[in-house]
């Protein structure tokens, strides 16, 4: 709170030197950044951005098998340059190689290929390798694949005449002789016996996409991959996304060439025309399209999951309408494209898309995610009739549902029943419903699992709030530790050496009966009898937690740096955000997003100075990105008597401006919520903006529109609020693209924090 700091002392005889203390002001920052950078216990930007000093080691990077209890992985080669790819079982030291350097090398080339992912056919004879990727929005989903036969020992790459990386989704079929891909907005089929490549679809353009996706359904609905197989290896199931009707985004580059480029591509703000979606049919060896008959307008709906059953006799969907209130459960007839709804799941929020089909009984049932009881628990639906049986119960959430081992009938599955903030390993048996805890009690904290496809293993990691993550190999169900990957210890002894702020987890009261989970690292050796600044860092949208007991990376190490400069750094999770607290703490904010949050969030500030004495409550700043910056600058304009200072970066002020999936999930649409539409947007508080606010943006950010901070800018200047912006130019909304570009991010909001709201205790008044 700049203006404040030089009140409290212009009210003195220095009244005349206010300009000297300005001065001092912008010095201080940097001198302060400069005597931690070389103190040895300190951490610096350099330290936590630059030197990789303080990374933490992730396990190594394998693949588990489709077929056995084994998995791939690749590894030095053990003759000349590059990496064999190895299978190995968990339980034995040796391995076997699969395909050395030499043979991923090819032909004329100095160097073996480095895939960025791959595949093996069904019967693993053959090798499906990605590589030379390019990003499409937010993944590397483009570029070229190559198939090495394992028993030939051939190496060729696919897609005939394809221009560089234009080839996505590449998958083998069933019998391993084909592979289909897409290529430019059509789906290709190629025969890998004699090469010869065919189109199954020949509509495809900037308007029509055949399977893959739109930007909004990618973003919201995780569609990427959008065409299967069947399981004869006869047809193929696409989506096709028409998108003719679409308004157009446009994102104007300045600096990759010597006159600006424009970027044009689809993109439904709330309110506006959405693609057509529909889901078709067609033969592997080409021909007409049979389109599924899915009722309803198709602009109107969203078609978010498709496969095939089992027995490959129907395609299996999941249909939402638009508000994604109602969603329907349908099985279609891939001869006639006759539909029938199997079961629907209704909200009258919203209804998550959290099922994956997930097949058990060889086919005839599904485990299935519902809150339908106010909790999220599994069920059993039958795809005959769509009866539906409950597998768990009780007042506790599943978090997410991480394996179905068909064989020993058990479901894997996280929750924390007893503390939002952790993480562990459950497991219910499928007929008799008894459930245990795989994770071990003794260790509280957040564990994660990639299980293995037949549930005899799983790579396991743990970790707590203040310790860095352990990764290891166990055997389920009994948990049995095989092998630790790492324990980071390396990391554990270098932050041995730095003076560490003490980490506490928490909760806060705000009246009614509601408490809010918190977390906060406090400067190292604090004084109790003083005042310490408060920096908040905020997400607070229905898509994340940030209250979580597990290890946070390099953000959490920077918060750490500045509870070390001398602040109180603080996390806190509103009603509506992502927690296991049940259906209603979750879907109280529907309709209300930027006003409940908010609201929350002041009253959790207020709550914590009363729980903790040394908080100052006269010097308070908060931080978000995306939605948390959204959050940012609602907390500043609608509570500018509680915070002083905000960095909002990468934020959406106007939620008009957001697309229609995300946004009219959460809100409904203009037409029947268009006073909170207008009341929980942030541009239309900037009048009201009484401290020091910097806003963060890149200008290629095609989620969170710069669009939206220039909108902004306009109204601030309108109400001759003064502000500070840095635009990052060509970043996407991570703001990581370019060299520097981390490190300047956050030496950025260092000193600005710094010089806005002034570290370290104070006596109280």
């Amino acid at each position: 709170m700049l203006a404040s700091f030089r009140f409290q002392y212009r009210r003195g005889p220095m009244i005349q030197c206010g300009w000297l203390l300005s001065t001092l002001c912008l010095l201080l920052p940097a001198t302060a950044l400069s005597a931690q950078e070389t103190d040895a216990t300190k951490f610096s930007i350099e330290r936590l951005f630059e030197s990789g000093e303080f990374n933490a080691e992730g396990a190594p990077s394998f693949q588990w098998s489709e077929q056995g209890s084994y998995y791939f992985q690749f590894q030095n080669a053990s003759e000349g340059r590059g990496r064999d790819l190895v299978k190995v079982r968990p339980d034995a030291e040796e391995f076997e190689v699969v395909a050395t350097a030499q043979e991923l090398t090819p032909a004329g080339a100095e160097r073996p290929l480095g895939p960025q992912s791959y595949e093996f056919s069904a019967d693993e004879s053959k090798l499906l390798l990605f590589t030379n990727t390019r990003r499409v929005w937010r993944q590397n989903t483009r570029g070229d694949y190559w198939v090495l036969d394992l028993r030939t020992k051939q190496l060729r790459q696919l897609g005939g005449d394809a221009p560089e990386s234009s080839l996505m989704f590449a998958k083998f079929s069933p019998d391993g002789e084909r592979v289909a891909y897409v290529r430019e907005n059509n789906l290709y089929v190629e025969h890998l016996t004699d090469g010869r490549v065919f189109a199954l679809t020949s509509d495809g353009s900037e308007w029509i996409i055949n399977g893959t996706s739109d930007w909004v359904n990618e973003e919201e609905l995780e569609i990427r991959d959008a065409f299967r197989w069947s399981p004869d290896g006869r047809s193929i199931a696409y989506w096709q996304f028409d998108t003719t009707e679409v308004p157009r985004f446009v994102m104007i580059d300045n600096t990759s060439e010597k006159y600006p480029t424009l970027q044009r591509f689809p993109y439904p703000k709330v309110g506006e025309t959405n693609s057509a979606v529909r889901v078709g049919v067609v033969s592997a060896e080409g021909g007409e399209t049979r389109w599924l008959q899915v009722p309803g307008d198709p602009r109107q709906n969203y078609i978010a999951r498709v496969e095939w059953t089992l027995d490959g006799a129907s395609v299996a969907l999941q249909h939402f309408d638009r508000l994604q209130q109602n969603l329907q459960l349908m099985l279609a007839d891939p001869i006639s494209g006759e539909v029938r709804t199997v079961m629907t799941e209704t909200d009258s929020a919203w209804v998550e898309n959290d099922n994956p089909f997930r097949w058990i009984d060889d086919g005839r049932s599904i485990v299935w995610l519902s809150e339908r009881s106010g909790w999220r628990h599994a069920y059993v639906v039958s795809m005959t009739d769509g009866q539906t049986r409950p597998l768990t119960s009780g007042e506790f959430d599943i978090i997410e549902i991480e394996r179905v081992d068909a064989e020993r009938r058990l479901v894997y599955f996280a929750a924390s029943p007893d503390n939002a903030t952790q993480r562990y390993l459950f497991a219910v048996h499928l007929d008799t419903g008894d459930l245990r805890q795989v994770s071990g009690t003794k260790q509280p904290g957040w564990h994660t699992y990639d299980i293995s496809p037949d549930g005899s293993y799983a790579n396991h990691s743990y970790s707590t709030f203040s310790t860095p993550p352990v990764h290891e190999l166990v055997r389920l169900p009994d948990h049995e530790v095989i092998k630790t990957w790492t324990d980071n210890a390396r990391l554990r002894e270098r932050l041995a050496t730095v003076e560490m702020p003490e980490a506490q987890l928490l909760r806060l009261d705000i009246g009614d009966g509601i408490e809010l989970d918190a977390c906060c690292l406090k400067p190292p050796g604090y004084d109790p009898t003083l005042k310490y600044p408060v920096f908040i860092y905020v997400y607070g949208e229905p898509w994340g937690q940030t209250v979580r007991d597990a290890w946070g990376g390099r953000q959490w190490l920077w918060h750490a740096m500045l509870a070390q400069h001398g602040y109180i750094v603080v996390s806190i999770d509103n009603r509506g955000t992502k927690v296991p607290r049940g259906r209603e703490w979750r879907k109280s904010i529907y309709r209300q997003i930027g006003i409940q949050a908010p609201a929350d969030q002041a009253a959790a500030l207020d709550a914590l100075c009363r729980q903790l004495p040394y908080a100052d409550a006269e010097r308070v700043g908060i931080w978000g990105w995306s939605g948390g910056g959204s959050m940012t600058l609602n907390a500043l304009f609608r509570y500018p008597e509680k915070y002083h200072l905000g960095i909002a970066v990468a934020p959406e002020p106007n939620q008009l401006l957001y697309d229609t999936i995300y946004q009219e999930r959460y809100m409904g649409l203009p037409s029947d919520n268009g006073d909170n539409f207008h009341e929980g947007s942030p541009v239309n508080h900037a009048g009201n903006l009484q401290g020091e606010l910097l806003i963060i943006h890149g200008t290629a950010d095609d989620n969170c529109h710069y669009q939206g901070t220039e909108l902004l800018i306009n109204q601030l200047v309108a109400n001759k609020k003064v502000f500070s912006v840095i635009p990052y130019p060509g970043r996407s909304h991570g703001i990581y693209e370019g060299p520097g570009t981390t490190p300047h991010l956050y030496t950025t909001m260092t000193r600005f924090l710094l010089r806005g709201l002034p570290a370290g205790g104070r006596a109280p008044e």
